[in-house]
Formats: C-alpha cells, sequence, structure tokens
C-alpha cells in the first residue's frame, strides 16, 4: 500500500486540485440547465434553495467522496471494497456512471465544437435559423466528425496524465473561462431590445427576474419540486454520484486541507453557475420575456444564437466567446469523466495508462457513435416512467442522472452513515489537525437528511412522485 501511495499520480498542491475539481463541476450542466431550473423555479428563489442545499447536502456527499478517495488512494471501482469489503458492488456502479455519461456528453461537446467554428467562419446567422439545430444534430456524419474531434482533446489530455495533462490544462482553461463568463455576464445586463408590439425590455429586468424571488403561485407541491429540480442540479454541478470526486480525492496529497479545498471548490462552482445565470436570463428576456426561457436544453443551441443574431456584427462576437466558454466547460467535465474510468481500470486491472486510456476511450466512442445514429439511422421515442420522452442519449442520460446516480449516492450515505459509520470520513477529513466547523451538520446530512432526500429524487425518476 505504501508504496503504491508512492507511485500514484497525485496534484502538485491543493490550487491545481480545486481548479481541477472545480473544472469538473463546471460544465455543461451549470450553462444551460441552472439558468433553465432557474428561470423555470422562480428565479431567486431557486438560487436561495440551491445555495443552501449546495452548503449541506451538496457540501456532505462532495466531502464524503473527496474523502473516500484519499483515504483509500483509489478509484471508484476499488476504493469502497477498501471501506468495506462487502461493498465491491458499489465501485461497480460507480464506475457505470461516469462510462454510460461520457460517450453522450462527448456527442454534446461536438455539438458545441459546431457552433463554435460557425461563429468562428462568421456564419453565427446561419446558426440562428429555424431548424439549423435539429437539421444538424439529424445529419449523419457531421455530428459524428465533430464527436471525433472532442473525443481525441479529452483523449490526449487524459493520456498526459494528472500533473501533465489534467492539472496543466484546468490551469490553463479555468480563469480563461471565468474571465469570459464575467465578461458575457456583465455584458448581458444592459441589452435593450424592442419587440414588435413596441414593448422595451432590458438585461436589468431579466437579471431582476433572476436575482428575486417570485413566490407567486407558490404551492408546497411546486415548492417540493423547486428542492428536488436543486437537488437534481447539484448532481450535475459538484460532479458528485459519478465517480469522479473518489478519483480526484486519490489525487489529493494528505498534507492538504481538505474542508478548504472543498470550499473553494463549492464557492467556485456555486459562482460560475450563478455567473451562467446572469449571462443568459438577462439576454433571452431582454428578447424574448419570461416565455423564452423555458426552453431548456434548447436554449444554448437554438434561442441563444437568436439573441447573438439579432445583436448585429458584435453578436457574432459575444456567439464566437460564448461557445469558446461552453467548449472550456464542456471539455473540463468530460475529462474528469474520462479520468473516472480510465483510473478505474488502472487500479483494477494493474494497466498502464497508456493502455487503459485507449481502451477507455474507444470503447466509449463506439458508443458515442450509437448516440449520433440515434437521431437519424436509429431513430426511436421512447416514454420514461417520469413522463419524458427521448432518443438514445436521453435514454444514457435517464438512466445515469434519474436512477443511477441517486442509488449511489443514497448507498454511499447508508455505507458511510450506518455501515463504516462516519468517523472513517472524519478522521480523514481532519487528519491533520484541521478543524471540521459542521461536522455535526455532516453527521445528520450523512445519516439521515441526504439519504431521505435522495431517495425522494430516486422516486421522482422513476415516476413514483
Amino acid at each position: 500500500m505504501e508504496n503504491q501511495e508512492k507511485q500514484r499520480s497525485s496534484f502538485s498542491n491543493s490550487i491545481g486540485f480545486v481548479l481541477a475539481a472545480a473544472g469538473s463541476a463546471v460544465g455543461l450542466g451549470n450553462i444551460w440547465r441552472f439558468p433553465y431550473l432557474a428561470a423555470k423555479d422562480g428565479g431567486g428563489l431557486f438560487l436561495l434553495v440551491y445555495i443552501i442545499l449546495a452548503l449541506t447536502f451538496g457540501f456532505a456527499l462532495l466531502i464524503t467522496e473527496i474523502a473516500i478517495g484519499r483515504k483509500t488512494k483509489e478509484s471508484p471501482l476499488t476504493a469502497y471494497t477498501k471501506i468495506n469489503s462487502k461493498w465491491g458492488f458499489l465501485g461497480i456502479l460507480s464506475f457505470v456512471v461516469p462510462f454510460i455519461i461520457y460517450p453522450y456528453y462527448c456527442v454534446i461537446g461536438g455539438w458545441v465544437m459546431k457552433y463554435m467554428f460557425s461563429y468562428l467562419a462568421f456564419q453565427g446567422s446561419v446558426t440562428a435559423a429555424d431548424g439549423f439545430f435539429t437539421g444538424f444534430i439529424t445529419a449523419q456524419w457531421q455530428p459524428i466528425f465533430y464527436t471525433v474531434l472532442f473525443a481525441i482533446l479529452c483523449f490526449i489530455i487524459v493520456y498526459k496524465g494528472v500533473e501533465h495533462g489534467i492539472e496543466r490544462y484546468s490551469r490553463i482553461l479555468m480563469p480563461v473561462l471565468v474571465i469570459i463568463v464575467l465578461f458575457i455576464a456583465i455584458y448581458s445586463l444592459f441589452i435593450t431590445h424592442t419587440d414588435a408590439n413596441g414593448v422595451t425590455r432590458t438585461g436589468l429586468q431579466g437579471a431582476a427576474v433572476y436575482f428575486v424571488p417570485s413566490f407567486e403561485g407558490i404551492t408546497f407541491k411546486k415548492f417540493l419540486y423547486i428542492i428536488l429540480d436543486a437537488m437534481g442540479q447539484l448532481f450535475y454541478s459538484l460532479s458528485i454520484a459519478m465517480g469522479i470526486m473518489v478519483t480526484y480525492g486519490s489525487y489529493m496529497k494528505k498534507e492538504e486541507n481538505l474542508v478548504k479545498s472543498v470550499n473553494q471548490i463549492e464557492i467556485f462552482d456555486t459562482g460560475i453557475a450563478v455567473l451562467a445565470g446572469m449571462m443568459i436570463i438577462p439576454a433571452v428576456y431582454a428578447f424574448s420575456g419570461t416565455e423564452g426561457m423555458s426552453a431548456g436544453p434548447g436554449l444554448m443551441f437554438i434561442t441563444l444564437p437568436k439573441v447573438f443574431n439579432s445583436l448585429g456584427k458584435f453578436g457574432d462576437f459575444i456567439g464566437l466567446i460564448f461557445f469558446v466558454m461552453v467548449l472550456f466547460a464542456a471539455l473540463t467535465s468530460a475529462v474528469s469523466i474520462l479520468e473516472a474510468i480510465t483510473s478505474s481500470v488502472m487500479d483494477k486491472f494493474k494497466w498502464s495508462r497508456k493502455k487503459s486510456t485507449l481502451v477507455m476511450a474507444a470503447s466509449t466512442f463506439v458508443i458515442s457513435i450509437l448516440v449520433c445514429l440515434g437521431y437519424n439511422v436509429f431513430y426511436f421515442d421512447l416514454k420514461f416512467p417520469n413522463g419524458a420522452v427521448g432518443q438514445i442519449l436521453d435514454v444514457l442520460d435517464y438512466a445515469s442522472n434519474n436512477i443511477l446516480m441517486p442509488i449511489v449516492g443514497l448507498l454511499t450515505c447508508i455505507l458511510i452513515g450506518w455501515i463504516a459509520k462516519p468517523k472513517t470520513t472524519i478522521d480523514e477529513i481532519t487528519l491533520n489537525g484541521e478543524k471540521f466547523g459542521r461536522k455535526t451538520l455532516y453527521v445528520v446530512m450523512i445519516k439521515v437528511v441526504a439519504p431521505i432526500l435522495l431517495f425522494i429524487i430516486l422516486l421522482t425518476g422513476l415516476g413514483v412522485i
């Protein structure tokens, strides 16, 4: 074990770890899903609920996974066995989640690249045309081509390893991403638009919709759904229940302050999520009112290009830097997902990084091709238990996010809260004598509150609630 620890790759310092972990957390979910949910769930009310849950529910699950990784110095496939020899099945589930997510994440990353290259070629107005997005994803070869480009970028970074690949690129991409997000968020506030009916709306009015809590039409049931939406978003936002944070925790040096690092990840991630809303909601509100903000996933690929197009030549520039930023966010997250499965097979089968990366990238790429073909050759409509309808990409997304991730989170709480006991992770968290101010909150969350909430999320995903 000691020899294995010496040989194991690690982040050079806490800044490298925080930037890589925050890079994983800041992904496509923050850019399109967070603003959409905030707009749907009463703006500031959703924000308030989300921040409270991030500091309690999210914090408990995030610090637990990182502590498990650092304590065992293993990736998810093998880490849980080190905590309890009978709980190896949880490691398998934690491996399956990122293995399912990575292929379709590459496909969406390819979509982002397509839009970025379109703006780079001064074709921004083309992307705003009705039917452009549908025409692109239903084409047979173009989506595959862009998926290949995105997957190659991810492969190169993971292939180079922890310090020379993931950490080095995170140190470059994350600061640039923050600068771009800040720029667009500030710019969005000053947009003014007068529609065909002569109604003038501004970005500042849109910001008020976003930040000021709205209790209009709020019933107990509606409030419960806002809580469930916020919890579901936390899975996306903090990369929990995906095996990623266990993996990154295993690369964290023992002398680093775990609580401090987790606090920094939370601040970074929540800040970017809030700024993502500031980028998108004021701009969309100015052009489309509150109706335009209900576009869901189509917000990024259908609604926003129309907003950029209406800004004239400057809109092409804004569109370009927006999709560059989204590409950076998608890349840092996709890299962490590929790293979770690559590191798992390295630990389980003692393969080299070179072999592990090649095998994982190749096997997931086959699934990526099927996802692309799910919009043409293998097209079908499948209705899910929660009422949603989708294709192959949606099937993988539903299975991972609505079923497997709540199960992994719930089982992790049971393992640490009741089987191995919270002392297992608390000892790791306070290894160097660090203060753990939220210890009581942590124990209550991991033993009681989080399992109940996760069980409710699972029942919602299964269509029971």
